[in-house]
């Protein structure tokens, strides 16, 4: 599997150059070597962050920087989102052992995958989990929910580092992969534009909570690009519809 193309780690919103640096070193323990940083606290690059690496210099050396998750993920095609709180998102829940099978049989197939983790102290906001397709959740002792970054990186790491070396070598079947992130939201901002126009979102103060859930629901279907053309086809004829028949009726009322 020397073509295997391994998940990008991405951090959100990272605190501390240490923590980056302790990301990168245990990354480079397991064979991931894509870093991407979503509006790092103190900016990027940060001297202390290599010290803290342990000479994983290539990892630093390669990272990326994004103002937005959703910017950080629109080239990836399947992400899992890590967190342990409770969501009232209704996305599926994870091990990392079972979320690192997932991972290995996407990238087996092509596609483009990443492991999303949220800032020390605040986690990731509901939002970002929800343009996520899956939640992966380490199953820790519920007396000592504490466990800081690098552990968390380094525990899903791990699952997908000894699920590459006990894989058999086998071929991957090459079917039309999944959308990249980037075409859904793409969809998501199409469709919610029109529910706006439509009135769907109502009242007004649950618009976020409702437009979470979509995200969620749709991002559970795994759209393949060309169902992704399909779907935003479908909501541009039933915007182009409503608009004649508000239009006759509008007649109807001037006649």
């Amino acid at each position: 599997m020397t073509d295997l193309l391994p998940p990008v780690v991405i951090l959100d919103k990272p605190q501390l150059a240490d923590n980056i640096g302790a990301v990168a070193r245990v990354m480079a323990n397991f064979g991931l070597d894509r870093l991407r940083l979503v509006s790092p606290r103190d900016g990027w690059p940060q001297d202390r962050a290599w010290a803290a690496a342990s000479g994983a210099d290539w990892v630093l050396e390669g990272v990326e920087v994004f103002d937005s998750v959703g910017a950080a993920i629109a080239d990836l095609q399947l992400v899992f989102a890590a967190t342990a709180r409770p969501r009232e998102l209704r996305t599926p829940v994870s091990t990392p052992r079972q979320a690192a099978g997932q991972l290995f049989t996407s990238a087996g197939a092509g596609e483009r995958t990443g492991l999303l983790f949220g800032g020390e102290r605040a986690g990731l906001e509901t939002a970002d989990i929800a343009l996520a397709q899956g939640i992966v959740t380490i199953p820790i002792d519920p007396r000592h929910w504490s466990l800081n970054l690098a552990q968390a990186v380094a525990i899903n790491a791990y699952e997908w580092r000894v699920t590459v070396a006990d894989a058999p070598p086998d071929r991957f079947r090459r079917d039309e992969p999944p959308a990249a992130n980037a075409a859904l939201l793409g969809m998501y901002e199409h469709l919610e534009a029109e529910l706006h126009a439509g009135g769907f979102f109502w009242p007004p103060e649950k618009t976020e909570h409702m437009v979470q859930n979509l995200r969620a629901m749709l991002a559970r279907a795994r759209f393949t690009e060309q169902e992704v053309a399909t779907f935003r086809g479908v909501i541009h004829a039933l915007a182009k519809g409503r608009g004649r028949v508000l239009a006759k009726l509008a007649e109807k009322g001037g006649g």
